[in-house]
Order: C-alpha cells, then sequence, then structure tokens
C-alpha cells in the first residue's frame, strides 16, 4: 500500500521553525490521523518529542523519501476542543493570509504554567466516641501537638489546613504522619482567581414583552431543526440581554455552551452581573485588565467543566469548550471587533467559521447593525429578528435637539456648551437627575502648536501630534512615547506654545468651573488601565454618588443609567472626517447609542447633539433614531464608490524601517503586481501614504485592490506574497494583509 504523508506545524514559538515539516504517516495510524490532530514527532537532533498540529494530508510528497520521519504517535490526551481550534488556525491561516504557527498562537490559550491555588481541609478519621480513647492513647506517646487536633476536632469535624498549621501550630511533617497512621484524612479542593466587579442587584425578575417572547419562541423552534445565524436588530433599550439570557437558558438545557461576545472591558461590566445574577459561578470571565493568573484559571475553569459561559472581548471566541451551542456578539458593529494584528480577523467572521465547525447558532446584537451585516440579514444570509419597542414601560426616545456651533459661534459663544445645553444642565442639576457629556476624544488638547512657526509636536516614533494631558505630559496615542511639555518649540525655539482642541481631561475641568456644585467624574482610556476602575467609576455613578460622568466612546454603550436624563454630545464631528470609507457609519452609530442611554424609565429625557456639520445624514438621522433612513443613504454610496458591503478589499501594507527602501520597493512592487493580475480585472489603487504615515519608527505605504470576489483576492495575495518574496532578500519590508 502507497505510503501516505502528513504537513506539520510544530508546537515550538521561533520564526526558524515557523513552517510545515512533512512527516510519514505509519500504516497503523492512518485511519486515526485527521487534520487537526495533535501527534508526537522527534524533530532536529533533540531526544525529547514535540508535539504538532496536522495541517495536511497527501498521497505524495516532494521530499526525498529517505530524508522523512514517522509520526511516533497521536496524543491521546489532547482535548477535542483543541484539535477543533487547530482546525480553526487552519482555516484563519488560509482566509487571513497568515502563517499556521500566527493563527495556531492566536486561537490557543497560552501555556505559561501557573500555580494552582488549592484549599485544603483536615477531617478525623475516627468515630467521635473514641476521641477521648485516641486522647488519652496520644497523651502516652507525648504527642502533644496531636493531642491539640483531638480537642479542635470535639468542635469541628473539619478544620481548614492553614488553621491547623499555624494556630494549632501543627508542622506539615506531623499531619503526614497522622494521615499516614490513619488518624486523619485530607482533601483538597481547586479554587479559581475569580475577577472582582461591583454589584448593586441581589435578584434578576424579568418577564418578557410579547417582541422578545416571539424572537425566543421562533429561535427554539430554530433549533429543533437545524442551527442558523441570526442579527438581533433592537433599539436602545429594548432589552436585547433578557433575549440573549433567554436563548442562553435554552442552550444549557441542552448540555451545551455560551460564548458572549462584548467589544471592550467598560462594557462587560452590566452583562456580567447580569448574567451572573442568572447562571451564578458557570459564567467565566476574559479581559486584559485580569492579572495573568485569572485569566489562567477562567480558562481552566472552562477545561474542568466548572464553566459553561465565557465572556469577553474578541478574543473569548478562542475558549476551548468542546460543544459550542450559541455564539452572541453584542454591539456587533463596533469597530473592537477587529483585530490590528496579524492575522487581521474580524471576530464576527470567526465566528461564522466556529459556528459551522460545532453546529451552533450564531446572534448579532445592535441598535446601529454594521452595513454589511444588515445587508447579509436583507439577503437572507442571516435570519432578522426585530425590537422596535423599549422594554422598560413608561420609557420613550428621549427628545433630540441639534444645536448648529456655526450659529452659537456667531451670536458670540465661544464656550464648547451650547447656550441650550447649558441650561439644560443646569436644569437637571436643580432636579438632582443625572447628565452624560460624551466627546470621542481622551486628554486635554488635541495637540500643541508653536504660534510662530505653525508646527505641532509630534510624536519622534509616530507621524502623529502628541495630546496633551492635564499633567503637561504629551503622550503618543499609537505607540504610548511620552514626553514633559517642552518650555519652547522644538522647531525654532520660540516660547509661544499652545494647547489646540479639547479632549475628555479639558471637558471635564471646564464643567467643573462652570457648574461648580456639581459633582463631576470622568471615564476614558487613561483612567480605566487601572484594575477594576472602570466597574468602580460605573457603579459609583450608577449609586448616584456623582451628577456628571464625562467620557468617550467607553460612556455610550450598553449602559442603563436609570437617573440619566441628560446626554450631551459635544461635538459630533469629530469622528466624522477621519479617513476611512465608514467615518459616516461610525458617527451615526456613536449618536445613536449615546442618545439611546436617556429616556430609559419614566422621567423626561433630552439629547444635545452639537455640531458643525448638522445636515450631514448620518446626524440627522442619528437624531431621529433611524436606521433605515441612513441605512439608504450609505449604502447608495458604498455601491456608488465601491466599498463593502458592495465590494471586497485586500489592503497590503508596507512598512520598513528606512524610508529609501521603503520607496524602491514600492516602485518595483507595483510594476510587477500590474503585470501579474491583469488578468483578473481588479481595481488596483496605491501605494499611497496612510494616515499616519509613519508609525513605532516604520515608515509606510499601502495598497488597496478590490474586487467582487473574495476566492479572486486570496488568489492575488499569493501572487503578491511570490513578488514579496522575489524583492525582499535585502530591502527588510514588513508585509501586513487585511481582507475587507
Amino acid at each position: 500500500m502507497q505510503e501516505r504523508f502528513a504537513k506539520l506545524i510544530l508546537d515550538i514559538s521561533h520564526h526558524k521553525v515557523d513552517k510545515l515539516f512533512t512527516y510519514i504517516i505509519p500504516k497503523e495510524l492512518e485511519a486515526d490521523i485527521e487534520l487537526g490532530q495533535v501527534v508526537e514527532v522527534d524533530f532536529g537532533n533533540s531526544k525529547i518529542s514535540r508535539k504538532a498540529y496536522v495541517v495536511e494530508i497527501s498521497d505524495s510528497t516532494d521530499i526525498e523519501y529517505n530524508k522523512l520521519r514517522y509520526i511516533k504517535g497521536i496524543l491521546k490526551s489532547q482535548r477535542a476542543a483543541d484539535i477543533k481550534l487547530v482546525k480553526l488556525a487552519l482555516w484563519m491561516s488560509r482566509y487571513y493570509g497568515c502563517t499556521m504557527s500566527r493563527a495556531i498562537s492566536t486561537v490557543l490559550p497560552v501555556k505559561k504554567k501557573v500555580a494552582a491555588i488549592v484549599d485544603s481541609y483536615v477531617y478525623r478519621n475516627f468515630d467521635i466516641s473514641k476521641s477521648d480513647e485516641i486522647t488519652a492513647l496520644l497523651k502516652k506517646k507525648r504527642r502533644t501537638s496531636w493531642i491539640r487536633l483531638m480537642e479542635a476536632f470535639k468542635d469541628n469535624e473539619g478544620l481548614t489546613f492553614e488553621y491547623v498549621k499555624k494556630v494549632l501550630k501543627i508542622s506539615p511533617a506531623n499531619i503526614s504522619k497522622m494521615q499516614s497512621e490513619g488518624y486523619i484524612r485530607l482533601e483538597s479542593t481547586r479554587l479559581y482567581r475569580e475577577p472582582k466587579f461591583v454589584s448593586k442587584e441581589s435578584t434578576y425578575d424579568i418577564e418578557l414583552n410579547k417582541e422578545q417572547s416571539l424572537i425566543v419562541e421562533s429561535f427554539k423552534n430554530d433549533i429543533k431543526e437545524r442551527e442558523r445565524n441570526y442579527l438581533l436588530f433592537g433599539i436602545t433599550g429594548s432589552g436585547k440581554t433578557v433575549v440573549y439570557i433567554e436563548l442562553i437558558k435554552h442552550i444549557l438545557s441542552m448540555k451545551k455552551q455560551v460564548i458572549f461576545l462584548v467589544p471592550e472591558i467598560g462594557l462587560s461590566y452590566q452583562v456580567i452581573r447580569q448574567l451572573s445574577l442568572v447562571f451564578g459561578d458557570r459564567v467565566a470571565i476574559i479581559n486584559s485588565s485580569l492579572s495573568y493568573g485569572e485569566r489562567h484559571d477562567q480558562f481552566q475553569k472552562v477545561v474542568d467543566k466548572k464553566a459553561d459561559i465565557m465572556i469577553g472581548p474578541r478574543t473569548a471566541l478562542f475558549t476551548p469548550f468542546e460543544n459550542i451551542g450559541l455564539i452572541i456578539i453584542d454591539e456587533e458593529h463596533d469597530g473592537a471587533y477587529k483585530n490590528e494584528n496579524m492575522p487581521r480577523y474580524d471576530a464576527r467572521r470567526v465566528a461564522v467559521e466556529i459556528a459551522r465547525l460545532h453546529n451552533a447558532s450564531l446572534v448579532l446584537g445592535s441598535a446601529t447593525p454594521s452595513i454589511e451585516s444588515y445587508t447579509m440579514a436583507l439577503e437572507g444570509k442571516y435570519k432578522l429578528f426585530r425590537l422596535s419597542k423599549r422594554a422598560s414601560e413608561g420609557s420613550s426616545i428621549a427628545d433630540t435637539h441639534i444645536v448648529d456651533l456655526r450659529e452659537e459661534l456667531k451670536q458670540g459663544n465661544k464656550s464648547i456648551f451650547s447656550r441650550k445645553l447649558s441650561q439644560m444642565i443646569a436644569d437637571r442639576l436643580k432636579k438632582k437627575e443625572q447628565i452624560l457629556l460624551f466627546i470621542n476624544r481622551r486628554g486635554y488638547s488635541n495637540f500643541v502648536s508653536c504660534r510662530s512657526c505653525g508646527d505641532a509636536i509630534k510624536c519622534v516614533h509616530c507621524d502623529v501630534s502628541m495630546t496633551l494631558h492635564k499633567d503637561n505630559v504629551l503622550r503618543c496615542h499609537y505607540c504610548g512615547y511620552s514626553m514633559h511639555l517642552p518650555t519652547a518649540c522644538p522647531s525654532c525655539n520660540s516660547k509661544y506654545l499652545a494647547g489646540f482642541g479639547i479632549g475628555t481631561q479639558r471637558l471635564e475641568s471646564m464643567t467643573a468651573k462652570m457648574f461648580p456644585s456639581a459633582r463631576v467624574l470622568r471615564l476614558d482610556t487613561d483612567n480605566a488601565h487601572k484594575k477594576n476602575n472602570t466597574d468602580k467609576i460605573l457603579s459609583s455613578f450608577e449609586s448616584g454618588e456623582y451628577d456628571i460622568l464625562i467620557g468617550t466612546q467607553m460612556i455610550v454603550k450598553g449602559h442603563d443609567f436609570s437617573k440619566v436624563t441628560l446626554v450631551g454630545i459635544m461635538a459630533a464631528d469629530i469622528s466624522l472626517y477621519t479617513s476611512s470609507y465608514n467615518a459616516s457609519e461610525r458617527t451615526f452609530a456613536l449618536l445613536t447609542q449615546a442618545a439611546g442611554r436617556a429616556g430609559r424609565r419614566e422621567r423626561h429625557s433630552d439629547v444635545v447633539i452639537q455640531s458643525y456639520k448638522p445636515e450631514h445624514y448620518a446626524i440627522k438621522a442619528a437624531a431621529t433614531q433611524d436606521y433605515e433612513s441612513f441605512y439608504k443613504a450609505e449604502i447608495a454610496y458604498r455601491k456608488m464608490l465601491l466599498y463593502p458591503p458592495a465590494i471586497h478589499i485586500l489592503s497590503i501594507q508596507f512598512a520598513a524601517l528606512s524610508e529609501e527602501k521603503l520607496l524602491e520597493f514600492e516602485k518595483n512592487f507595483i510594476v510587477r503586481l500590474s503585470v501579474a493580475v491583469k488578468e483578473y480585472k481588479a481595481v488596483i489603487t496605491g501605494p499611497v501614504n496612510p494616515s499616519v504615515y509613519k508609525l513605532y519608527d516604520y515608515y509606510r505605504k499601502i495598497l488597496y485592490i478590490k474586487h467582487y470576489q473574495y476566492d479572486i483576492l486570496s488568489e492575488i495575495k499569493i501572487i503578491t506574497d511570490s513578488i514579496v518574496d522575489e524583492l525582499n532578500s535585502s530591502l527588510d519590508i514588513a508585509i501586513l494583509y487585511d481582507f475587507t
């Protein structure tokens, strides 16, 4: 019988072995070897066997037979969950054009060893009626410390190991000897490092309304026949989380597991609280604010089958559940679901593949669905569920007021607060109601500029202006580089330096100055990075300790503050003019989400949108929370200019520490690519400078290739790989691919 061969990726984190190695499959293993299988092999001159993953199986090989080794065996201890994750990595490496090694390291949890926390107990191993008899015997043997333990057992059947050791002063050696002689027995329980969050609630008792009930019943009926993908489109405050909980209950009743994604740490606060009230300690939590030990233990809960639900950002997708029944992606429109490093995966697309591997269902939820997801729902690729009413009785959409800041300036108001917003803030403070002020920019000033030469102070590593913070420190929000505000201009030595623009820190100062009686609180990534700080800030605001909460997008997504009756959107245009084809979509989503924080209870609520471009369709649609009118305008724009979802885009970014080498590479690359892909009739744009030309000391260029078929772009990517390999021998150019 002809030999069969397997291409393997080794479980070794080193760039020199970041490639596939071919091994012979022994006859006795042929029936059991499959893609994703974890096997054991000899590698190099090492006498230690290595773990490897099967990524390809074939009947032939170009490598000389006498140079090949046999696979030693299959690692039977490997969990089915890990095999599915390896299969996912194989798919990701092909779909996103990255190495298999990089894909493996993305999907498999880091295996750095962490000491387990164990709670040990000492129990008596004899009938209490024999206590006096045993004590008398121990007195004869002069075992004083043992007698102390016998006395303690009269009131307690079991004692903690620490109590016995520290309070009763019995050494571990004596404890071990007592166990071996049969006087006691030891039992240990694994403890998990649990992240802490603040909870003011003690019960969860919500009755579904008619819309919610119909969705849950429809989902249950679908599950009986087959799993499918859904888009849950519900206006702000419509009770999407309640629907999620009912769907989760049904999936758990089927003995399956659930992954629940939120875009970022700040959004997990209320979701974790609600799910924990319903499902208790069967919930595991993962996010970047946890210590390594906490993250390790949350995954260990899953491995030990102590958790059925994982909540977290996009990395929670790679939870090693063996039988996933449901994946929920809340606020699915959010840009945080796109990974910025290789592989540049979209969590929504990866979730579709995971659902396929597990025969699971996928639910995407949002009050402002992404244009791509809504288009797929209209095309029937997702089943569309709608929630058109607010869940709380008496709550309604807040009255929205658009203020033209151009008119404010004409009438002499140079303050960031329009007259209408100032009046409304004063009114709410008088009524003891709460206020949210949203500005999507952190820091004290946007940038610092010289009034003599006009130069802005830029990061030495990135081609961007640095942001001035209240502590008089300039920070780069890309690479993190910081420096104290200089006393003179670095370009011309002038002393006339001034901050321009406004961020959350400066808004906080201005608000406190204008409304001195108000208790003002701020939340942005600058003060949220401290452990548990986000939860503490949100909890203190929710409990009424503060009157005004100022923040970036962290405060306007997913939160339900019952006492908020006024939302002020300070500068609605900030995100409108970013160099991205979906800038209008992001603006609409942010403004709609921000406006949705008001009007959640019976009290009358208002939203004030301050803008220099109030006639823009994204701002007008957000003011009325009219998604359909926004979608019609936006999809027409995308089709006209050939942007997703009307077309697919492959972006190729080149980066080099030498600007000269980058320009040389660019010139040669575009000539060869144009010839190589001519037959595909793809649209090529660039190379052009990205919005930030220099980043982390690297100069960058970006090229866009558009085509209606994703498969064609995948073929073009393979061609670009060969061109890059041919040109890159001496230029040392870094390449980053991104599919949209």
